[in-house]
């Protein structure tokens, strides 16, 4: 097959954009873009993969990521595939599987604190909450105008609680700064 028309990615922005499109009628748009591209092109399997997942076919998902990974989807579609293939493994109750592909994923600037917000529901679903929890305040911290330090520490409380650590309050783990923090 030769290269997709230049328009290729507009069109697929069309697909997803399109308010009156229903999930399938998106499935069957991205398929049939997905079909213009070669074979070894991983933006088919990726795009489509997206819109399984958005149709609540995890499984036919699942499937299209693990092709595109395999592909070598590269940049910041494949830290989108990231989160979206972690998200579906999390959803089909694989949520080990999901925390190791979010915390092997070397992520994008560009996608904010995504990958972080991800990977706490990951790692809540595999049973480790506090961890999940220190995740997204880490993630938030860099965002406050004040209390950083102390978002930051309470963060690191909770992952020495999943790591069998025991708090200890005269050691000041929780005795968050009274002044102002940056």
């Amino acid at each position: 097959m030769t290269s997709p028309a230049p328009d290729w990615q507009a069109r697929v922005d069309d697909a997803w954009n399109d308010p009156l499109s229903t999930p399938a009628q998106t499935v069957a748009r991205i398929a049939a873009l997905a079909a213009e591209l070669p074979h070894d092109d991983p933006r088919g399997p990726f795009e489509l993969g997206g819109a399984y997942d958005s149709a609540g076919s995890e499984a036919a998902a699942a499937e299209q990521y693990e092709r595109a990974i395999a592909l070598g989807l590269s940049g910041r579609a494949r830290a989108e595939l990231d989160i979206q293939y972690a998200s579906t493994l999390r959803n089909l109750g694989r949520a080990e599987e999901a925390v190791t592909t979010l915390e092997a994923s070397s992520g994008d600037p560009a996608l904010g604190a995504a990958r972080a917000a991800f990977l706490a529901l990951a790692l809540h679903s595999a049973g480790r909450p506090g961890a999940g929890l220190a995740v997204a305040l880490e993630a938030i911290a860099p965002s406050l105008p004040q209390y950083q330090r102390s978002v930051r520490a309470y963060a690191a409380e909770l992952r020495r609680g999943e790591n069998g650590g025991q708090h200890d309050p005269a050691a000041g783990a929780d005795a968050a700064p009274t002044g102002p923090n940056p």
